[in-house]
């Protein structure tokens, strides 16, 4: 807190120069993520992670294979939710404390994306559809198996779309962090402004 005193001796409270630098770039952070549009990226990951546990339903009415067996589409569905959830969260209640909860989720959000990928790449290599002849054509195994295949495919390019903005997201918020990083120990350092001690 700057003070002047006045040739008559009154004393004028100015304004620090250090807060109102930390104000401004508070705004400037939160004109920064906003302008990242994690709202936007956000509804897409919600939308993406509903859309894999909807697409999934019919993949337990065919042979269960290793996507079903380890749960795929449930638990990437459900970070990719959340993951949404705090990205939007993270438009109104812009903190630099939010920002790192939402970076964290974010990667999170990715490495678990690319496990599905490796997970989805691995089952549709290894469980093809097979047709066996009979009397009326091939039997229902090889059917439901295309179904299955088909279904693995949509949910695997899903999958891609939400490690893409993942990654975007955490490098967007990556970078903000980084450059607004430093401000926090100035915030934590002064304490709120608050009126000097009347005399009486």
């Amino acid at each position: 807190m700057a003070v002047s005193v006045c040739r008559d001796l009154t004393v004028q409270v100015l304004e620090d120069v250090n807060a109102v630098k930390l104000t401004s770039r508070q705004q400037a952070l939160r004109a920064a993520i906003q302008k990242g549009e994690p709202k936007c990226l956000g509804v897409s990951q919600v939308m993406l992670g509903l859309m894999i546990i909807s697409y999934s339903i019919p993949l337990h009415f065919t042979e269960f294979t290793d996507v079903i067996n380890f749960g795929v589409p449930w638990w990437t569905g459900l970070m990719f939710i959340t993951a949404g959830v705090v990205a939007i969260i993270l438009d109104k209640n812009c903190t630099l404390k939010f920002l790192r909860l939402c970076l964290i989720v974010s990667m999170i959000s990715a490495v678990l994306a690319v496990l599905a990928v490796i997970i989805y790449s691995v089952d549709l290599d290894r469980y093809k559809e097979t047709c066996e002849e009979t009397s009326e054509g091939c039997d229902n195994r090889y059917y439901s198996m295309k179904l299955s295949r088909g279904i693995k495919s949509s949910l695997l390019i899903f999958t891609l779309a939400q490690t893409a903005i993942s990654v975007v997201i955490s490098f967007l918020l990556f970078r903000q962090r980084h450059i607004f990083e430093h401000y926090v120990a100035i915030s934590q350092a002064c304490p709120p402004n608050q009126p000097p001690p009347s005399t009486t």
